[in-house]
């Protein structure tokens, strides 16, 4: 049930993109059809010391943008709020803001724990953990399924491959919630900032622990690798850890509980599910696609270009629109219907080219999990109380969702 207020593509004008309450309270779909079709290659104007930036919203072009890392680079951030802020310290270092020869090796290092075989164990943890956490929830009636539920999927298994011990969960998740946005419509970049520089003092320690050996996690894998022949310094292993904490946390998180509430709005495709009418895998690409936890990716173009005939001077900055690109009439048709048969189903959710999401197997069991677990043992689910958004221009979703769930 969408209670957000439906903007008007006559509003365009008056819209900042990067405003993270526009996202959390506003329902852009009219902005972004209106944009596809008559102005897919948008300038969003400078605003106040902000830069003015592109808004690339076609399908076809988002994922032009995602495959030329060398007119559109990652080095200079690749969020609105670094690259709008005048870069990102972590470039060059951190795997989804470095690219050519450095992200290679680095990815080649960093691939090698999350192949299926690898995260074999993982996967089966986090089946385990979606079932006791849906039958706590049906004994006890009603949850909030972003805080009872889904909090604890995903973060558990980024924490069991980082070694991040049992104790110190609670406070990551915590710290993982406030960096890239907000629970409070009020927070502040300096909240945001302080959360980030705590996770980051957090794995300097751990990576500094970890090279006396000892371990099997990703993080002494990092410590052990090279990379183009150097040893990483603890740094970067500190950086690629705050980078996969927050990917392998958030946005497979904000997924799981956007699935919920589609459910709920859909009894038709709950009913298709709980029947047996469409597949796990197929309904988790779709619920990828509906959900779009991560609305935009940047980039910065390296030099002068073009857009679809729009100019694009070197330095500008690039943002592309999954959320507009998944939702594209060019490419999917009946866009605006959640259809979990949907096939085939060639969302951006885990961007596209070279730097398509490293956790994306994990990502995709961890929400089959949760769909595979609501199908087999809830019969019926119901909100019970008003969601609550994410505020951030950079992630969508819901940080909470009162539901009653029945068991079979």
């Amino acid at each position: 049930m969408d209670s957000r207020r439906t903007i008007a593509p006559e509003e365009l004008d008056t819209l900042d993109l990067a405003e993270p309450r526009l996202h959390a309270e506003s329902d852009l779909s009219a902005v972004w059809r209106h944009l596809r079709e008559h102005d897919p290659v948008h300038w969003n104007p400078q605003t106040g010391s902000a830069p003015g930036f592109w808004v690339v919203t076609r399908h076809a072009d988002v994922t032009a943008v995602y495959r030329d890392s060398a007119r559109f680079t990652s080095e200079g951030g690749n969020v609105l709020e670094t690259l709008l802020a005048g870069g990102d310290s972590a470039a060059g270092r951190m795997l989804a803001i470095t690219d050519g020869a450095r992200h290679t090796g680095l990815r080649r290092v960093l691939m090698s724990a999350f192949t299926p075989r690898a995260l074999e164990p993982i996967v089966d943890s986090v089946r385990r953990s979606v079932r006791r956490l849906l039958r706590d929830a049906i004994e006890q009636g009603t949850c909030d399924f972003a805080t009872d539920v889904a909090a604890g999927i995903p973060l558990g298994a980024i924490c069991d491959l980082l070694g991040v011990p049992d104790g110190d969960r609670a406070e990551v998740l915590r710290l993982t919630s406030s960096a890239l946005g907000s629970h409070d419509a009020d927070s502040t970049a300096a909240d945001a900032w302080i959360a980030k520089s705590e996770i980051l003092l957090y794995f300097a320690q751990l990576a500094r622990e970890r090279r006396a050996g000892g371990h099997a996690d990703v993080i002494a894998l990092l410590a052990g690798s090279r990379v183009n022949g150097l040893p990483l310094d603890d740094d970067e292993i500190m950086l690629n850890c705050y980078s996969l904490i927050l990917g392998g946390d958030e946005t497979a998180r904000l997924s799981m509980v956007g699935a919920a509430l589609a459910l709920v709005d859909h009894p038709d495709q709950w009913r298709a599910l709980k029947r047996g009418e469409t597949g796990i895998d197929t309904a988790v690409e779709e619920m990828l696609r509906w959900t779009t936890p991560a609305l935009h990716s940047g980039r910065t173009a390296t030099t002068d270009t073009e857009i679809r005939g729009r100019p694009v001077r070197a330095g500008d900055v690039v943002t592309v629109w999954n959320a507009s690109a998944n939702r594209d009439e060019r490419v999917f048709d009946e866009p605006g219907r959640l259809r979990l048969d949907r096939s085939p189903n060639k969302h951006v959710t885990f961007a596209y080219g070279r730097h398509f999401c490293l956790g994306a197997y994990l990502a995709r069991a961890e929400i089959g999990a949760v769909l595979a677990g609501l199908r087999d043992t809830v019969a019926e689910l119901e909100l019970t109380g008003p969601a609550r958004p994410v505020y951030s221009n950079f992630l969508s979703g819901l940080s909470s969702l009162p539901l009653a769930l029945k068991g079979e």
